[in-house]
């Protein structure tokens, strides 16, 4: 069974930044892409990015584009989210998932595995 672990959440001005750490569990890890989706108060779950399999690609929501990085660590089973310029409407629980498939999707159909989540809050 696969777990994976969210932290690094928190309080933040808007401007800010954060880096969210997503652990994982198992040989699982390496098998497929991540991705990192959110969901603000009262909203549903939204994509955000994801990286692929190999880490040499990624691709993020038109929303976060330019502000977000993806960045994996298949040695510590680790995935990172550094997020840049952070707005309040950033503000949302954020989970990280794992795909068997090589390339990531925006689809959350497409992923296997997820976290708990952990709370982002940006004040203006």
């Amino acid at each position: 069974q696969v777990q994976l672990v969210e932290s690094g959440g928190g309080l933040v001005q808007a401007g800010g930044s954060l880096r969210l750490s997503c652990a994982a569990s198992g040989r699982f890890f390496s098998s497929g892409a991540m991705g990192w989706f959110r969901q603000p108060p009262g909203k549903e779950r939204e994509f955000v990015g994801a990286i692929s399999r190999s880490g040499s690609s990624s691709h993020f929501s038109d929303s976060v584009k330019g502000r977000f990085t993806i960045s994996r660590d298949d040695a510590k089973s680790t995935v990172a989210l550094q997020m840049n310029i952070l707005k309040p409407e950033d503000t949302a629980v954020y989970y990280c998932a794992a795909s068997k498939a090589p390339f990531g999707s925006s689809s959350e159909a497409d992923y296997s595995y997820w976290g708990q989540g952990t709370q982002v809050t940006v004040s203006s």
